[in-house]
């Protein structure tokens, strides 16, 4: 009889944020924004506050666009602070060390870094240099899922070992000061924020050996129709990158949330109704209310969703973890509970994976 493949338990998580909130009106104010259309989406994106290292003043006391290599400046700095706070909690949480890390998977989609963030924090923090490590450079806000799939690979094939996946996104970094419709949803929306999550597998974790979920299975849906409606690229006019949301994202994500969800829990002997616990991807008021209709969610079963969209805004990859870690803070999950992980992001992709404490 063969034996059973060992599961990977996520055994910690963490998070970080830069290192200044505002408020949407505070934004708007920052920078004089008096368009009513424009102060309308910011007020109307069900977004108290978020964390952001905003433009420095110019000499007149307004603030002065930066260009494109200070925002790149920006993006390392914050990447590293945060991606390091948000690790240091992670490993608390795991009962684990710096020394412990045996594989470093790095997530950001707002700026590119050569080397990358693995090997900046690995020389940043003096983790062990032969630590595997890997980056996952510009896949947007689904990017997290993409990465937990690929460290709890590595996790079960090195039973024992500590594996982390760690999202750094330093939104700041990629806003641009105009004052067109196109920018305004972006910059209404996102927000600096961290991430991390220890993963391990077999009998050796230690402290982390039996605890947290183990996760199942993981399944990905790309709308290559709708491959255009997300992107990161080049403005001309501005002549730095800049984000673009098509307007219909929202529907066209909720549309695809119930094929790529049945995808998941196709023969788990599963049903939707037997997930205890949603943590879905907190893209903006109407992602979530999409997803929501689509899956016959209700406002509980999104709660953790919506509270970092609220507290937070969108920190991109790291959003579902930061509703991870409220969702353990509430300790309400009990042994046989299953989970759903849900993030979306440029492609347009959904990602999925299910879980089980």
């Amino acid at each position: 009889m063969l034996p059973i493949a060992p599961r990977a338990r996520i055994v910690g998580v963490g998070t970080s944020a830069s290192e200044t909130a505002f408020s949407q009106r505070e934004v708007l104010d920052e920078f004089a924004i008096t368009d009513p259309r424009i102060r309308s989406v910011f007020l109307n994106s069900a977004i108290d506050s978020r964390h952001l290292e905003l433009p420095p003043f110019g000499g007149d006391g307004v603030r002065v666009a930066e260009p494109q290599g200070d925002l790149l400046d920006k993006h390392k700095r914050l990447a590293v602070e945060m991606g390091a706070e948000a690790l240091g909690a992670c490993l608390r949480q795991a009962g684990a060390d710096l020394s412990d890390i045996g594989q470093l998977c790095c997530v950001t989609s707002t700026g590119f870094l050569t080397p990358g963030l693995s090997a900046l924090l690995i020389r940043e923090l003096g983790i062990d240099r032969h630590c595997s490590r890997t980056d996952v450079v510009g896949m947007g806000c689904n990017a997290g899922l993409n990465a937990l799939n690929v460290v709890n690979g590595w996790s079960v094939a090195n039973p024992g070992r500590l594996a982390v996946v760690l999202c750094a996104e330093a939104c700041s970094a990629a806003y641009a000061m105009d004052s067109s419709m196109r920018t305004a949803v972006v910059n209404s929306l996102f927000g600096d924020g961290a991430a991390a999550a220890a993963l391990i597998s077999g009998e050796g974790g230690g402290d982390g050996g039996g605890r947290g979920p183990q996760v199942l299975k993981f399944a990905s849906c790309i709308i290559t129709d709708a491959l255009e409606a997300m992107r990161y690229d080049w403005d001309r006019e501005l002549g730095r990158f800049s984000f673009f949301l098509d307007p219909q994202i929202p529907y066209v994500v909720g549309a695809h949330a119930e094929i790529v969800v049945d995808r998941l829990l196709a023969g788990t002997g599963l049903r939707r109704s037997d997930i205890r616990h949603w943590l879905v991807h907190s893209g903006g008021k109407k992602v979530i209310d999409a997803v929501g209709v689509n899956l016959g969610l209700n406002r509980y079963d999104l709660r953790h969703t919506s509270g970092v969209l609220r507290d937070y805004g969108n920190v991109s990859s790291a959003s579902f973890l930061f509703s991870y870690e409220r969702l353990l803070e509430e300790g309400v999950t009990a042994p046989g509970d299953h989970g759903v992980l849900m993030t979306m992001g440029p492609g347009s992709t959904l990602e999925t994976a299910l879980i089980r404490w």
